[in-house]
């Protein structure tokens, strides 16, 4: 071989395979898409920068030398690494391994997400969840988490996602104390004794719609959780605003009114442009969305 052998490259490695294997210029000139003289010429390049023969030209075709018999063997197998790694890929996409970051709050979480994550767990078994509770919003941006789950009515611009549906609110009280369920004169309620949202919740919907109607003195307790509120109507204290997916499936209480629009919400499920692509995100997005479609009745509150 001459001693000034220049570096070969996968293209040199491929044009000997081609022609190995369509037998001659011709057949090779047509699977690479060029025309015959450029198949002769670079063959004649590659043997010259070998110092050494890759084909015995016969009248009936080509046919590899020993040195291309060992080049068209290594195309095979780099031909065959760079197959195998591309199904290596399709397999990540097609099971999506890895932790996932999801935010919501514990009212979602509780009454209407966790026998969700359980079955996307079993159906996702290679994907470890790590569940953040908050009430305020995380920033997807700086990778607090990878999806939210929110109640929200404007979701930040710079996130991405699918509304599932309304969150419908209503008033609700204990069962016993009100046997024929939803009031026919809403003004008689707002002489009862309520359970409210405290300070920290002054600016949500539902404090505004209870302080505009609700006489202070009727207020018996102020709590800063919706579960709270929850304890508190079921133990009798008062009357109050609830999701209806709570309200609806709590045997002890029963619904004063029908969904109050003024403190309806949106659920969306949300996450940042940049990982929506991700196996493990699209997976969670996709069956997550599916999901909550199939409870949307529940969440906004109709029969």
């Amino acid at each position: 071989m001459n001693g000034a052998m220049k570096q070969l490259s996968w293209d040199d490695f491929r044009l000997v395979k081609t022609i190995a294997d369509a037998k001659g210029l011709a057949g090779a000139a047509k699977r690479l898409k060029v025309n015959h003289s450029t198949v002769f010429r670079q063959l004649a390049q590659v043997e010259k920068n070998l110092g050494v023969a890759l084909f015995e030209r016969h009248r009936d075709g080509y046919e590899l030398t020993p040195a291309g018999e060992e080049m068209a063997s290594l195309a095979e197998r780099m031909d065959d690494d760079v197959a195998d790694f591309t199904r290596k890929l399709a397999g990540q996409e097609m099971a999506p391994a890895g932790e996932l970051s999801i935010t919501t709050n514990d009212v979602l979480l509780t009454h209407l997400l966790a026998p969700l994550l359980a079955r996307y767990s079993k159906q996702y078994p290679d994907i470890r969840l790590d569940i953040v509770l908050a009430n305020q919003a995380l920033s997807l941006s700086k990778r607090d988490a990878d999806v939210a789950i929110r109640a929200t009515d404007s979701p930040p611009e710079t996130l991405v996602g699918r509304r599932i549906a309304n969150l419908a609110w209503a008033i609700y009280g204990h069962a016993e104390d009100f046997p024929h369920g939803e009031a026919t004169e809403l003004t008689g309620l707002y002489q009862k004794r309520w359970v409210a949202f405290s300070e920290g919740f002054s600016a949500s919907r539902t404090a505004r719609y209870i302080r505009e109607r609700v006489p202070e003195e009727r207020i018996a307790l102020k709590l800063n959780t919706v579960l709270g509120l929850t304890e508190a109507i079921e133990n009798k204290i008062g009357i109050g605003p609830l999701p209806c997916l709570i309200g609806d499936t709590h045997p002890k209480l029963t619904r004063l009114t029908p969904p109050v629009p003024e403190i309806a919400s949106t659920l969306w499920l949300l996450t940042h442009p940049d990982l929506r692509h991700s196996a493990r995100v699209r997976s969670f997005m996709d069956f997550m969305a599916a999901e909550l479609i199939q409870l949307r009745r529940l969440i906004e509150g109709t029969p």
